[in-house]
């Protein structure tokens, strides 16, 4: 049996599973995916564990039958307000000078930098390098075998709360699957949909998902800025449903089937049925009204995303500009609306390096369940080098791509 790897990607507006199997000719082949709506969830937080526990059940059992295997473990992904990170430093003294510094050395400098105080509510994620510093010589990618006698690192640390993740685990759990690990869903889309030159010049990533609207800044190979604003998709349904009085329902079919973000590219006689309320037949209702209101909403929530982005202080750093990936990013219109508001280039990030079954999941809505396997590869093939220090980033990338086509 080939060696596989699984990831839920548990969102406020679906459920995705996909099962990879470790190849040695292609690298990563997708054999099964699983969508499901999703239930039990709101801003990235179960609300509901029943819901939530039988939509992930459902997704892993579709995953399941289209790729032949039995799902016992995953990487599963996590989000939402509840998130926090900062940046911190770990200092160590080198063990074995003669030898150089080694992969213990890093490890013990990480575990330094993660050493924060976190309140007993809240629990440790993960310690991401950004550089080292060794005997003061600064912007050091990869320590390992270097001479020193101190060896410091400078780190993002993600923190997530106690509760949501506990809850989280549980509802994966009660579905029939042992969670390896629980992963930032920013970290994960940026495996799946930015290039090294992004990430090394200065990049922001939006993941515009049903719930919330996740933001990572990434300079020099590594994630320097991460932040969540408790605001998706589902807001854009809300005003939707309230300035054209649809059932909520309704309201989601028609952002996804005729939403657009710029009402100047829809013509003012183009129409779309869809039932309000009161009545009891479909009515054709105007697509550039629709347009009008979508508008209005995703520039409310990419103005606060420029406010975040400036807040951080990297603001100047960001060469590359934005990639937005997420279900909203779906939208036709979003790059050009967001070019105007964040005044910065912008894409739409989909997928990368994926074969097998991708046909359902090369959108940007998949770009944290893509990432995901590229997680889990990384992790399972190449574990021993995850310790042996930061270069992590970019040496895994790309034996990465020198092994996935595209």
């Amino acid at each position: 049996m080939e060696q596989t790897v699984v990831g839920i990607d548990v969102g406020s507006s679906k459920v995705c599973t996909l099962v990879g199997e470790i190849r040695e000719d292609v690298g990563l082949r997708i054999i099964g995916v699983g969508i499901a709506p999703s239930r039990g969830m709101r801003k990235g937080a179960v609300v509901n564990l029943a819901e939530a526990t039988a939509a992930i059940a459902a997704s892993v059992q579709e995953a399941e039958r289209t790729s032949g295997y039995r799902i016992e473990r995953a990487y599963v992904s996590i989000s939402g307000p509840h998130i926090a990170s900062q940046n911190s430093r770990g200092v160590v003294a080198i063990s074995r000078r003669e030898e150089g510094i080694t992969g213990e050395d890093v490890s013990r400098a990480l575990d330094s930098a993660g050493a924060i105080s976190v309140p007993y509510n809240r629990e440790l994620l993960h310690v991401v390098p950004r550089h080292y510093i060794v005997d003061g010589q600064e912007g050091v990618r990869d320590p390992v075998g270097m001479h020193g006698f101190r060896l410091e690192v400078e780190a993002h640390v993600v923190t997530g709360s106690s509760t949501v993740i506990q809850n989280l685990v549980k509802c994966v759990n009660g579905a029939g699957v042992e969670v390896d690990e629980v992963v930032l869903g920013l970290l994960a889309a940026g495996d799946a949909v930015l290039t090294e030159n992004e990430r090394e010049v200065g990049v922001v990533l939006v993941d515009i998902g049903g719930g919330t609207t996740d933001i990572a800044i990434f300079i020099d190979g590594t994630v320097w800025h991460t932040a969540s604003l408790g605001i998706g998709g589902e807001y854009i349904t809300n005003d939707i449903a309230i300035g054209l009085r649809l059932p909520p329902a309704v309201a989601e079919e028609v952002k996804i089937r005729y939403g657009h973000a710029r009402p100047a590219q829809v013509g003012p006689e183009e129409r779309f049925p869809a039932e309000p309320f009161g009545e009891t037949s479909p009515q054709m209702l105007p697509r550039r009204k629709l347009a009008e209101i979508v508008e209005a909403r995703v520039a409310e929530i990419l103005e606060m995303v420029q406010t975040d982005v400036k807040r951080s202080g990297y603001d100047g750093l960001l060469p590359a500009g934005v990639v937005l990936c997420g279900g909203v990013a779906q939208l036709p219109g979003i790059g050009e609306l967001a070019r105007e508001v964040l005044g910065l280039p912008v894409r739409v990030g989909r997928p990368q390096r994926l074969v097998g079954l991708v046909d359902r999941i090369s959108g940007p809505a998949f770009a944290v369940a893509a990432g995901l396997m590229t997680w889990g590869l990384i992790t399972e093939v190449h574990r021993p080098v995850f310790r042996e220090g930061p270069s992590l980033g970019k040496r895994l990338r790309e034996w990465l791509r020198a092994l996935l086509p595209g």
